[in-house]
């Protein structure tokens, strides 16, 4: 996290030098207009750090050229002390996450080693509530398991997140389910806005007996897309997004050809990118696309993945100049996409599922308008607001539908 904090810190200085520097040939320029300069390959964020080729486009004019020079190894040698003072304080934080273990277990030593410190994950914070009349019942059951970073339970050891145990008395009517059995309660719970809660405690109780079913894992790193959305607390978010990754990516390593692992994976990059840095933002949405076709690839009629295809095209399709730079530097390529492949992806829901969601209606909407075809526009807002608001989603897609309708009347 660090690294990526550099790099972000790094390109915004490098961004805003080469803002400066924009000022400064332009100040030139109007006092010489005959100086040529050419705008889109000064601010090419590839050749950001190779500052002393300006002097090739200042040509004619030999004084000021000097005069640049001098401050661009002023400017040089100012990123060189930040990135030293980076690297040092890389090294000091290093040092310090070695120690404060070592110093955890020295107190414990000093104290006859009786002190346990339990981090409780926060999808246990429902359930141990709900559970607080069953462990009265059940105190002999021993605290010898926690559930590991993935959402295992496993041997007590020292990980980064620790829960207390669910009490046998509280599964012993759950586990008789056998997986075809599991699924499709999960599934139908999950269809309830008001028992996603409950599918993904349903599936938390089976984690153990089905760990290694493919069917199981990748539902299990769906219900924490569940709970991500759910859940209103950002570190809670952040915690059921990391989980699901790492699920997501088990699902598609040990089953490359299931679509659903792959549309899974690809949702839960992008939870994840949400709390991450410039660089892993743009990461994460390539990796998002790339594993958003595969799972076409392979469920070529679900419609939910062209909303998200959909969805994707349009936000590329308002990237501005600069933020497709970024990435082309980054990664030296450069995302591109257009209104008019986002509306296709959206017409594409309606045609497989027709009324999919209010946010397709929205989107088309928006795209319609973009496109200058109003009256379609008006069609879809007005199919929109046909539809019942059950989720969160839905509730802000009615917001949006009726923005988009005032302007419309406008």
């Amino acid at each position: 996290m660090l690294h990526s904090t550099n790099k972000e810190v790094i390109l915004g200085i490098v961004v805003g030098t080469t803002g400066i520097s924009l000022l400064l040939l332009w100040y030139h320029k109007v006092r010489k207009p005959r100086t040529v300069m050419d705008l889109p390959g000064f601010l090419s964020l590839s050749n950001a750090f190779d500052l002393m080729t300006l002097q090739d486009e200042m040509h004619n004019d030999q004084e000021t050229t000097a005069t640049f020079q001098g401050r661009q190894l002023q400017i040089l040698e100012k990123l060189n002390e930040l990135l030293t003072n980076m690297e040092e304080l890389k090294e000091e934080i290093r040092v310090l996450k070695e120690a404060i273990p070592k110093l955890e277990e020295y107190i414990q030593g000093e104290l006859g080693g009786k002190i346990t410190v339990h981090k409780i994950s926060p999808q246990h914070r429902a359930r141990k509530r709900r559970l607080t009349t069953v462990q009265s019942s059940a105190t002999s059951n021993s605290s010898e398991e926690a559930e590991s970073e993935g959402g295992y339970v496993t041997a007590n050891t020292d990980t980064e997140e620790q829960s207390f145990p669910v009490p046998k008395a509280f599964n012993t009517h759950v586990e008789e389910l056998n997986l075809d059995a599991l699924i499709q309660m999960a599934d139908n719970l999950r269809m309830n806005e008001s028992t996603k809660m409950e599918s993904f405690e349903l599936l938390c109780d089976h984690k153990e007996k089905f760990r290694d079913e493919i069917e199981f894992i990748w539902r299990f790193a769906r219900a924490y897309g569940d709970m991500y959305e759910l859940s209103t607390n950002a570190q809670e978010k952040k915690h059921y997004a990391n989980i699901g990754k790492t699920l997501g990516e088990k699902a598609i390593t040990r089953a490359p050809m299931n679509g659903y692992c792959h549309l899974w994976y690809a949702v839960l990059c992008g939870y994840v990118s949400e709390f991450e840095g410039l660089q892993n933002k743009i990461n994460y949405g390539y990796r998002f696309k790339e594993h958003l076709d595969k799972a076409i690839e392979f469920l070529p009629e679900e419609p939910f993945l062209y909303y998200l295809k959909g969805r994707y095209c349009y936000t590329v399709s308002k990237l501005s100049w600069i933020e497709k730079k970024m990435a082309a530097t980054l990664f030296g390529k450069i995302p591109s996409s257009t209104v008019q492949e986002a509306l296709q992806n959206f017409l594409k829901v309606e045609e497989l599922h027709p009324g999919f969601s209010k946010s397709n209606y929205m989107f088309l909407a928006k795209c319609c308008i973009d496109l200058d075809q109003t009256d379609d526009a008006v069609k879809f807002c007005n199919l929109a607001v046909l539809l019942p608001c059950v989720t969160k989603e839905d509730k802000d897609a009615q917001k949006e539908v009726k923005k988009i309708s005032t302007s419309l009347k406008r």
